[in-house]
């Protein structure tokens, strides 16, 4: 089994994820938003880099049907019809749209993974089905990485203690901590620390003081919410969708 975290995107090579099955995080808020958006029915999200990339995108589909959304330095980016909040993810905004999503850490981590095997989003909210795949993979004989989208290349405790509890779900109780790196095992320690309350780590990191102290209480809360969003989002060919799950 190799089962390997990295606590930032910063230097992420190609060789290091080809070949392997990658799990990005972004709990406070873009892995959280993207599944909150699925499963309310959004058609797909498009993932970039840059405010002026996503409108020149937008422009370039040209379809009713598509809005933009994401936020920089926490706050909606001016002009786009939705933020990056789970709770703006409402059916009434998304069902059957494409969003162009642009934030500031976690759309980029997610464009650093391009080359793997397969890469997924992972979140409190689809902990359980993140995990299983993660399994899966392993299970299969491949290699899984957890990359944490961080904040401004650097470590950030909430995606930290996400990266812990999906490791130690994917464990599933098992003692044995061969084939996981350092920072994996780092992760479990976070998970010892903070037990299972996930509002606890995430309210305590810096992206969650800054969220708070803005206004954005009830998305620490959404984003503490264990399986709250039964969705298992994939990143393929620059488009993120469903991924099919077991019943």
């Amino acid at each position: 089994m190799r089962l390997d975290v990295l606590f930032t995107p910063a230097g992420l090579t190609l060789a290091e994820v080809q070949g392997r099955t990658v799990f990005v995080i972004d709990i406070l808020r873009a892995t959280t938003s993207i599944s909150a958006a699925l499963s309310s029915g959004a058609k797909a999200i498009l993932p970039v880099g840059s405010t002026e990339e996503a409108l020149r995108l937008a422009q370039t589909i040209a379809s009713a049907d598509v809005i933009l959304a994401g936020e920089r330095d926490c706050l909606r980016i001016e002009g786009f019809q939705l933020g990056n909040s789970p709770l703006e993810m409402t059916e009434a905004a998304v069902r059957g749209k494409t969003l162009v999503f642009s934030t500031t850490n976690g759309t980029k981590a997610l464009l650093a993974c391009q080359g793997a095997a397969a890469v997924f989003l992972a979140c409190a909210g689809n902990l359980s089905l993140a995990a299983e795949k993660a399994r899966q993979a392993l299970d299969g004989g491949g290699a899984v990485l957890v990359v944490c989208a961080g904040r401004g290349g650097s470590f950030s405790l909430d995606d930290a203690y996400a990266a812990g509890r999906l490791v130690a779900a994917v464990l599933s109780g098992h003692k044995g901590r061969r084939g996981l790196n350092d920072a994996a095992l780092a992760s479990l320690d976070l998970v010892r620390r903070y037990g299972d309350r996930w509002e606890r780590p995430l309210a305590r990191s810096r992206a969650g003081r800054e969220l708070l102290r803005l206004g954005f209480a009830e998305d620490v809360r959404a984003a503490a919410r264990l399986d709250a969003y039964p969705v298992l989002p994939t990143f393929h060919q620059r488009r993120i969708t469903l991924a099919a799950v077991a019943a």
